[in-house]
């Protein structure tokens, strides 16, 4: 099984691609790698300082890339809906919108919302700013929704009576139950485009066991990472499903993409392996219409 790589990323020029958190990591190199495909990216991201440095390392190795900052903290809903407003307005088009950026395993800590990081940030978040731009992408044919989701789904169970953490906090739990969000998200809004007829196209995908700045709260693992690293992905490798669901012709909607070597840990990527609970109808309905509740933001499909 060959599998899809950078390599395998068709031309992008004239294309626009909005990633968040492209500043480190995997949406870094997702990022450098349209860049060279001819796209225009658009670096969604807290701090300026940090997406400014990542343009100028991305631009050394592509003269003449075609990069933005856009303003986003994905811990405060304002800034999400800010970051919609400016894309709407000054970006002539919107092609893929690429929801990368997350946390994992953050002590306790809480949004400008209130809501537990983990979940405010790798979920309501990226629904709220897909849901806002999702106009913008539907006046271009063929465009795509991307979402991040993580193998940690697999041990998600959504405690949908402390959503916000109020009673317990595990961070691992807190985790794999955001990444199972994620895939009950992209299967939900899916199975909606479709309903419509939809030009958009919304995909999954994950890095597999992959180095990144991700590790950084992780304790124990920020030690055995970058040893892993040698033997599973480096950043650039684990971007490759990244990069299948975002650009591959042949991708499916609603497809999940992931590294198909060690139990989906490494290698190039293809279709991956997603747990019944991920594909969910009665769950996936409930976290929609949770999530237009805690966000106030309602996508332009009807309930199919």
């Amino acid at each position: 099984m060959k599998g899809f790589t950078a390599n395998d990323v068709p031309a992008q020029g004239g294309r626009c691609i909005l990633v968040t958190g492209a500043n480190t990591g995997l949406g870094f190199e997702a990022s450098k790698v349209l860049a060279a495909r001819g796209a225009r990216v658009l670096l969604a991201c807290r701090s300026e300082d940090k997406a400014r440095r990542a343009i100028e390392r991305i631009r050394m190795e592509v003269p003449g890339a075609n990069l933005a900052f856009v303003p986003l903290d994905l811990a405060d809903l304002g800034s999400v809906h800010a970051c919609a407003r400016q894309v709407m307005e000054e970006e002539p088009r919107l092609d893929v919108l690429l929801n990368n950026a997350g946390v994992m395993f953050p002590p306790l800590e809480r949004t400008a919302q209130g809501h537990e990081l983990q979940f405010g940030v790798n979920h309501l978040a990226g629904f709220a700013l897909t849901g806002l731009l999702l106009a913008k992408l539907s006046e271009t044919a063929g465009s795509r929704v991307v979402i991040t989701s993580s193998l940690a789904h697999k041990g998600g169970d959504i405690d949908w009576d402390d959503l916000d953490a109020h009673r317990s906090y595990s961070r691992t739990k807190r985790y794999s139950d955001s990444k199972l969000m994620n895939l009950l998200h992209m299967f939900e809004l899916d199975r909606r485009l479709r309903a419509t007829g939809s030009a958009v196209m919304t995909t999954a995908c994950h890095p597999g066991f992959a180095k990144t700045d991700l590790d950084r709260h992780s304790g124990v693992f920020r030690i055995f990472f970058p040893l892993a690293g040698m033997i599973f992905n480096s950043a650039a490798q684990g971007a490759w499903a990244t990069l299948q669901a975002a650009t591959d012709p042949q991708a499916e909607p609603g497809q999940f993409y992931g590294p198909q070597r060690m139990w989906g840990a490494s290698g190039p990527s293809g279709i991956a392996r997603r747990t019944p609970a991920s594909q969910d109808r009665a769950l996936a309905r409930q976290l929609w219409e949770v999530s237009e509740q805690l966000t106030g933001v309602r996508y332009p499909l009807p309930e199919a």
